[in-house]
């Protein structure tokens, strides 16, 4: 993975690996300059770098000194915190294998740096696969690395890098499409009279058929954080990485060092050797770009999805040849919602049929002021609720300013729309969003006052086919319903509950058809976590309360709640929930006995 790591151990550990930047900002992407590609493959500085010149030249000290080359940033991420509900998969120490080990190089800089790498199989029984991003001088793959050995004594000994072979298009450390291409084989010299692959076996790179795929990731993290300095392995579950050609895992213990580490679909634990898939590198050099503190550091890995251009750079490594394939092209992608550490800064949520294919979509303002709008599958399975993504408006834009969102549907034909309570007050409303953007914007208010409407939310509350009635809730803690907001705008109102100290202590509202009633309900979501609905809301008020949840329950971590229609029919009671650790779920057919079967989206 890339994390810049550093081994702060006396002289008789050795070791290091390149550290990667891992930061998924799934749209903005930015371009290395030019001399950061990879070029034309690197080779030793002359014939001379043998074993014994390794020997030599690797000294204890600077083996100590080595760090994760993939130069990760500590900033990027969208902040996300992180909660015990969302659970990673997690790394353990084990002895190793002999066909995975640590990569050392030094870099243009002429520090020290050090991956993981492991060996494939080849003609020249002398290959060995890692990330594009530890492409480096003065190199030696050190097999099943032993830190308590000097470099003479290790088990399977020392093989310094001959040649290097590397996509002319991968730039080191890129956030933008050629990143799929971090990966890169080395040709290494023979140790006496053995060649590698002899010594210690060959691993057979495979082509996945999805970016889901049960896998075992091997890689040595830095020192730091793993004090014995042994090798750690993780069994996870892959997810695709959306806009990339990329996989992710969520994984704790992954730190900078594991960098090119493989991604193994098969092993053969008694071989030592199996079937590769991946290996960790991609997008910021395989992981979010974010502090050491932050969750996401040592948990999130990337790996590019081996395609057509990985075998054929594969089969030219095989042949020593050094080909240019041309520009990169992305292959078709398939949809991926993303991740937690993605998802902990959705901000704001709204539902309603904004692409008309009559399932049930999902707009999303970023804290970033992006806004995406998630088109609804139409599948009828809650677990797999959307199938395409429409960006709608960029980082920066205006809607950082949006402080309220509730979708409804305003007028007998077209599509859905938008009521957004902005951060100077203004009221406003969007009658149709599509998936090319906001169209037929109207003030409803610009009156200040409205920075106190704390809540929000458009349902069917009166008469008619139209959801189009609005609820405020109120920083005084009154209840107000706006009917039929399109043509009345919010000029007169209808208070539903007086000011009182209880709806204060309203975190989350929701208008949605939960309980069958001519008007549509409100799903309520305290914040001492319990959750309440009140049926069939109208301008005559609230009609009781039904608890689905009670005080001090887990939904104290509901973070964001909206209901809409994502199960097999068009009714409003399927709920969706982005909690505070960034996972989202979906509770389908919501009624007033409760809540049922809760579908995970985003892990």
């Amino acid at each position: 993975m890339l994390r810049p790591g550093h081994r702060r151990h006396k002289p008789r550990l050795h070791g290091g690996r390149p550290a990667v930047t891992r930061t998924h900002e799934s749209i903005a992407r930015c371009f290395p300059a030019a001399a950061d590609r990879a070029g034309a493959p690197a080779r030793p500085d002359d014939d001379s770098w043998s074993v014994a010149e390794a020997l030599q030249f690797w000294t204890p000290e600077r083996i100590a000194s080595a760090t994760d080359p993939s130069g990760r940033p500590g900033a990027g991420l969208p902040g996300r915190g992180r909660s015990p509900r969302a659970r990673a998969d997690v790394g353990q120490q084990f002895a190793g294998i002999p066909s995975v080990g640590i990569l050392f190089t030094v870099g243009a800089d002429m520090r020290t740096h050090y991956c993981s790498a492991s060996t494939v199989q080849s003609k020249g029984r002398n290959l060995i696969l890692t990330a594009g991003h530890c492409l480096n001088t003065k190199a030696v793959f050190v097999p099943k690395y032993d830190p308590a050995k000097s470099l003479a004594q290790q088990p399977y000994g020392i093989w310094p890098v001959d040649e290097w072979f590397a996509d002319k298009r991968y730039v080191k450390n890129s956030r933008g499409p050629e990143s799929d291409l971090d990966y890169a084989f080395a040709r290494v010299k023979p140790n006496g009279t053995r060649n590698l692959q002899d010594a210690v076996g060959g691993n057979t790179p495979a082509r996945p058929a999805t970016s889901e795929n049960a896998v075992t990731t091997i890689g040595y993290p830095n020192v730091g954080r793993n004090p014995q300095d042994r090798p750690v392995q993780c069994t996870s579950r892959t997810q695709a990485l959306p806009d990339f050609h990329q996989m992710r895992i969520d994984c704790a213990g992954m730190w900078d060092g594991v960098s090119g580490g493989p991604f193994f679909s098969t092993l053969d634990r008694a071989k030592g050797t199996g079937e590769i898939i991946g290996n960790v590198g991609g997008w910021n050099g395989g992981g979010p770009g974010v502090p050491t503190t932050h969750p996401a550091y040592n948990r999130i890995t990337y790996s590019p999805v081996y395609g057509d251009r990985f075998f054929q750079l594969y089969d030219d490594a095989d042949n020593g040849r050094h080909s240019d394939f041309g520009p990169y092209v992305q292959p078709a992608l398939p949809f991926a919602m993303g991740g937690w550490e993605q998802w902990q800064n959705a901000r704001l949520l709204a539902t309603g049929d904004f692409t008309g294919n009559g399932s049930g979509d999902l707009l999303v303002v970023w804290a970033d002021g992006s806004v995406v709008l998630y088109q609804g599958s139409g599948a009828g399975d809650p677990k797999r609720p959307f199938s395409a993504a429409h960006r709608l408006a960029a980082p920066g834009s205006i809607w950082k300013n949006a402080r309220a969102i509730s979708g409804g549907r305003f007028t007998g034909s077209g599509t859905d729309g938008l009521v957004v309570r902005w951060s100077d007050g203004e009221l406003s409303e969007y009658r149709h969003v599509d998936k090319t953007g906001f169209h037929d914007e109207k003030t409803l208010a610009k009156h200040k006052n409205w920075q106190n409407a704390r809540l929000i939310a458009v349902g069917r509350h009166t008469p008619g086919a139209l959801r189009d009635d609005l609820t405020v809730v109120w920083a005084n803690g009154s209840v107000g319903m706006y009917a039929d907001v399109d043509s009345k705008a919010v000029s007169k109102g209808t208070f539903l509950v007086k000011p009182n100290k209880t709806w204060p202590l309203a975190a989350q509202i929701t208008a949605g058809e939960f309980t069958g009633r001519n008007t549509g309900d409100l799903l309520v979501r305290w914040v001492d976590g319990e959750t309440t609905i009140h049926p069939g809301v109208d301008t005559a008020g609230m009609h009781g309360e039904i608890k689905i949840r009670t005080p001090k329950s887990p939904w104290t971590r509901a973070a964001v709640v909206t209901a809409g229609a994502f199960g097999s029919d068009i009714r409003r009671n399927d709920v969706l929930v982005r909690w505070t650790d960034g996972t989202v779920t979906v509770h389908a057919d919501v009624d007033k006995a409760g809540l049922h079967t809760e579908a995970p989206i985003v892990r």
